[in-house]
């Protein structure tokens, strides 16, 4: 190791960068070679350069505590994560047919619920989930396309092998960072992508905004799209609006649309305007105080009415939380083989029920050695790391199973692969994991790379912005380009 790196170390585990033995991956070494020419001013102004465009910009996210928000800009390193070609299309082929699986089993669940009959996966597991909709049974959705945008966290164990953490099938958010992160590697280090060949993020908007249209109601060739935010203080507001502007579309919130003759119209200087497909960012309890949330302020009432009568489509589809429940994502390799007869591509991470008898003992029995997840909480609450928590957590958690068993799993502490970060003047690992985005309307689209979280506290292995992570860039390489490096 050269110059920068001199200091750093594997600790023994699976660096994306550093092989055991110190020697840089192939697909790493003009990144290397580059750093190496680098003094520590040098680099340390490149950074600042980075944190101020970010600033200018007000890329930031709000983190809750109590009922107090608090805005941040969003922690980046400029060490980017590098994913060779046939690394990347191997993942590529496990996350369409994942999608695939997902959407019909959302379909077959409304529908005929052939999964459950044929004795796949208990009905109990389905009704239970927290956002199943009996409402929407026998309602169709165009396409057959319940997930339109979908995000699966992937992470890669000790051996290097990767594994699917969770789906995100509701409203994904961090693409804006996906972005912003890559202007920001240009700007700072511009000559490096000339050297490499990088495939670009840069169309997402545009494939975002075709995958929208093609959903239409009635297959309407002009349709009006809008993306529904709760609001400006919602903590992913700068996302909604980011992708608003890219896609060149209105963004509303609920007092900017009313429903009509079950019609979904948006309020405009020239009168009612009627809008056909809507890019929701709100969750479904939130959308229609005259069907979920009485009290909810941020929905648009009669709006559930319009899209059951087929004149306007949301995206994602109502009830898809039922594929991202962490209950359900562990019968996820069942349902690829039922539906698809296929084999997984990609992997779960092991996973106990805590529904299920023995899995139960089992997790009572080993708490202090796994990680226990809460079935519907996200952003990396309601966790618990066994090797990391106090004896009152254990204790918290082990009530809350035996009180709730079907709100909760286990997993076995997975050591995450780490990247170089720069931390307190130097470079030391930190666990990372992958989320990509892929879009599903007249084709499957997968932006090449998706937004590489970072552990920043050392140790931790909890990426959530929310926990105190932050982001890095990731490149995929183009075709031949790792053999050139």
């Amino acid at each position: 190791m050269q110059g920068l790196f001199d200091q750093y170390e594997t600790e023994g585990f699976f660096d994306e960068m550093f092989e055991v033995d110190g020697k840089v991956r192939p697909h790493y070494e003009r990144l290397l070679g580059r750093f190496s020419d680098m003094d520590t001013a040098t680099f340390e102004r490149k950074r600042s350069m980075a944190e101020s465009a970010y600033l200018n910009q007000g890329i930031t996210f709000t983190v809750y505590r109590g009922d107090e928000g608090t805005e941040r800009i969003m922690p980046f390193d400029l060490v980017p994560r590098i994913i060779p070609a046939d690394e990347w299309r191997h993942l590529e082929r496990g996350l369409e047919q994942r999608l695939r699986a997902l959407n019909l089993f959302l379909h077959d669940i409304y529908h005929d619920q052939r999964i459950v009959k044929e004795g796949v996966i208990p009905l109990e597991i389905i009704r239970t989930a927290k956002h199943y909709r009996p409402e929407l049974v026998g309602l169709d959705v165009p396409h057959g396309i319940y997930i339109h945008v979908c995000g699966t966290d992937l992470i890669r164990g000790a051996d290097g092998q990767y594994l699917v953490l969770e789906d995100n099938g509701r409203c994904p958010s961090g693409v804006s960072y996906v972005l912003e992160n890559r202007q920001a590697m240009k700007r700072v280090f511009p000559k490096l992508f000339s050297r490499y060949g990088v495939r670009p993020v840069d169309r997402y908007p545009q494939e975002l905004l075709a995958a929208l249209r093609y959903v239409a109601p009635g297959g309407n060739p002009d349709p009006t799209v809008v993306v529904l935010t709760p609001g400006i203080y919602n903590s992913a507001y700068f996302e909604h609006s980011f992708l608003a502007r890219a896609m060149g579309i209105e963004i509303v919130t609920s007092q900017d649309l009313i429903v009509e003759d079950s019609r979904v119209f948006m309020k405009t200087t020239k009168g009612l305007k009627q809008v056909d497909v809507i890019y929701r960012r709100i969750d479904d309890d939130f959308l229609d105080p005259t069907v979920f949330r009485k009290d909810s302020v941020l929905g648009v009432p009669g709006i559930v009415n319009a899209y059951r009568e087929g004149n306007v489509n949301l995206a994602n589809a109502l009830g898809t939380g039922v594929a991202d429940d962490k209950v359900t994502y562990y019968y996820v390799p069942a349902m690829i083989r039922f539906y698809l007869g296929e084999e997984p591509i990609l992997p779960n991470v092991e996973t106990y029920l805590s529904a299920v008898e023995s899995d139960r003992k089992y997790i009572l029995e080993n708490l202090e050695q796994l990680v226990v997840k809460a079935a519907n909480e996200s952003g990396g609450y309601g966790m618990m790391i066994g090797p990391h928590a106090t004896k009152a957590e254990i204790e918290k958690f082990r009530a809350a199973i035996i009180a709730d068993p079907r709100g909760y799993i286990a997993q076995p502490v997975v050591s995450l692969s780490r990247s170089p970060c720069r931390v307190d003047g130097g470079f030391e690992g930190r666990h990372i994991d992958l989320r990509p985005y892929i879009l599903m309307g007249e084709k499957t689209t997968i932006i090449p790379g998706g937004l590489t979280r970072v552990a920043m506290r050392k140790g931790s292995l909890v990426v959530n912005s929310s926990q105190g992570g932050g982001t890095k860039d990731t490149w995929v390489l183009d075709e031949g380009e790792e053999q050139s490096c």
